[in-house]
Protein backbone atom coordinates (compact mmCIF):
# COMPACT_ATOMS: atom_id res chain seq x y z
CA UNK A 1 0.00 0.00 0.00
CA UNK A 2 0.69 3.53 -0.83
CA UNK A 3 0.24 6.28 1.28
CA UNK A 4 1.52 10.21 1.49
CA UNK A 5 0.05 13.50 1.72
CA UNK A 6 0.68 16.60 -0.55
CA UNK A 7 2.36 17.82 2.39
CA UNK A 8 5.05 15.16 2.72
CA UNK A 9 5.86 14.99 -1.21
CA UNK A 10 5.87 18.57 -1.96
CA UNK A 11 8.34 19.92 -4.56
CA UNK A 12 8.38 22.92 -6.68
CA UNK A 13 10.68 23.76 -9.61
CA UNK A 14 11.64 27.39 -10.67
CA UNK A 15 11.34 26.43 -14.18
CA UNK A 16 8.98 23.90 -14.92
CA UNK A 17 6.01 22.26 -13.05
CA UNK A 18 7.02 19.33 -10.90
CA UNK A 19 5.39 15.62 -11.22
CA UNK A 20 6.08 13.55 -8.16
CA UNK A 21 5.17 9.75 -8.72
CA UNK A 22 3.67 8.12 -5.99
CA UNK A 23 2.32 5.02 -7.41
CA UNK A 24 3.02 2.77 -10.38
CA UNK A 25 1.66 0.12 -12.00
CA UNK A 26 1.05 -1.22 -15.14
CA UNK A 27 -2.68 -0.03 -14.69
CA UNK A 28 -2.28 2.94 -13.44
CA UNK A 29 0.26 5.96 -12.69
CA UNK A 30 -0.46 8.50 -10.12
CA UNK A 31 1.47 11.54 -9.52
CA UNK A 32 1.42 14.54 -7.42
CA UNK A 33 1.75 17.47 -9.76
CA UNK A 34 2.83 20.90 -8.08
CA UNK A 35 2.50 24.02 -10.65
CA UNK A 36 3.75 27.37 -9.67
CA UNK A 37 2.16 30.40 -11.03
CA UNK A 38 2.00 30.19 -15.05
CA UNK A 39 3.87 26.82 -14.83
CA UNK A 40 1.59 24.35 -17.40
CA UNK A 41 2.01 20.35 -18.69
CA UNK A 42 1.68 20.73 -22.37
CA UNK A 43 -1.22 19.78 -24.32
CA UNK A 44 -0.68 16.67 -25.49
CA UNK A 45 -3.30 13.62 -26.67
CA UNK A 46 -1.84 10.19 -24.85
CA UNK A 47 -3.77 6.75 -25.16
CA UNK A 48 -5.06 6.79 -21.62
CA UNK A 49 -7.62 8.53 -19.66
CA UNK A 50 -6.54 10.91 -16.49
CA UNK A 51 -8.40 12.77 -13.65
CA UNK A 52 -7.33 15.48 -12.04
CA UNK A 53 -8.54 16.22 -8.71
CA UNK A 54 -7.36 19.65 -7.83
CA UNK A 55 -5.96 20.06 -3.78
CA UNK A 56 -5.59 23.71 -3.76
CA UNK A 57 -4.86 26.70 -6.37
CA UNK A 58 -6.88 27.55 -9.31
CA UNK A 59 -5.85 27.08 -13.07
CA UNK A 60 -7.53 25.83 -16.42
CA UNK A 61 -7.62 22.50 -17.23
CA UNK A 62 -7.58 21.52 -21.76
CA UNK A 63 -10.15 18.57 -22.53
CA UNK A 64 -9.97 18.52 -26.37
CA UNK A 65 -11.20 22.25 -27.59
CA UNK A 66 -12.66 23.10 -23.92
CA UNK A 67 -10.79 24.74 -21.69
CA UNK A 68 -12.41 24.04 -17.78
CA UNK A 69 -11.27 26.89 -14.83
CA UNK A 70 -10.42 24.73 -12.51
CA UNK A 71 -10.11 25.20 -8.24
CA UNK A 72 -9.56 23.44 -4.79
CA UNK A 73 -12.10 20.40 -4.46
CA UNK A 74 -12.95 20.29 -8.40
CA UNK A 75 -12.20 16.69 -10.40
CA UNK A 76 -11.88 16.63 -13.94
CA UNK A 77 -11.78 13.55 -16.44
CA UNK A 78 -10.35 13.30 -19.84
CA UNK A 79 -10.74 10.50 -22.12
CA UNK A 80 -7.71 8.70 -23.66
CA UNK A 81 -6.86 10.29 -27.05
CA UNK A 82 -7.91 13.68 -26.16
CA UNK A 83 -6.09 16.86 -26.33
CA UNK A 84 -4.93 17.65 -22.62
CA UNK A 85 -3.07 19.94 -20.73
CA UNK A 86 -3.15 21.65 -17.04
CA UNK A 87 -1.80 25.15 -16.16
CA UNK A 88 -1.80 26.92 -13.23
CA UNK A 89 -3.53 30.87 -13.32
CA UNK A 90 -0.64 33.23 -13.22
CA UNK A 91 -1.06 34.79 -9.43
CA UNK A 92 -0.91 31.30 -7.59
CA UNK A 93 0.72 27.59 -7.28
CA UNK A 94 -1.27 24.75 -8.11
CA UNK A 95 -1.04 21.40 -6.34
CA UNK A 96 -3.48 18.78 -8.32
CA UNK A 97 -3.23 14.50 -7.81
CA UNK A 98 -2.81 13.37 -11.49
CA UNK A 99 -4.31 9.63 -12.11
CA UNK A 100 -3.89 8.18 -15.34
CA UNK A 101 -5.00 4.77 -16.38
CA UNK A 102 -2.99 3.16 -18.20
CA UNK A 103 0.26 5.10 -18.05
CA UNK A 104 1.12 6.99 -20.90
CA UNK A 105 4.65 6.08 -22.71
CA UNK A 106 7.72 7.69 -23.31
CA UNK A 107 6.89 8.23 -27.01
CA UNK A 108 3.40 9.95 -26.33
CA UNK A 109 4.91 12.58 -23.96
CA UNK A 110 7.29 13.77 -26.77
CA UNK A 111 4.86 16.66 -27.05
CA UNK A 112 5.10 17.65 -23.28
CA UNK A 113 8.95 17.77 -23.64
CA UNK A 114 8.89 19.94 -27.15
CA UNK A 115 6.18 22.25 -25.02
CA UNK A 116 8.33 22.98 -21.91
CA UNK A 117 11.46 23.01 -24.04
CA UNK A 118 9.53 26.09 -26.11
CA UNK A 119 7.72 27.22 -22.94
CA UNK A 120 4.49 26.30 -25.07
CA UNK A 121 1.24 25.46 -23.60
CA UNK A 122 -0.22 23.96 -26.48
CA UNK A 123 3.09 22.55 -29.01
CA UNK A 124 -0.24 20.89 -30.89
CA UNK A 125 -1.39 23.85 -32.26
CA UNK A 126 1.57 24.85 -34.12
Amino acid sequence: MTATSFNDERAYDDNQFSAVEVSRSERMKVVCGYFEPGQFIPVHAPGSDVAIHVQSGTGLVRDGDEEHHVEPGDVVVVKADSNRGVKADGDTRLEALLVTAPPPTDAEHEPVRQGLQQNDFDPTNA
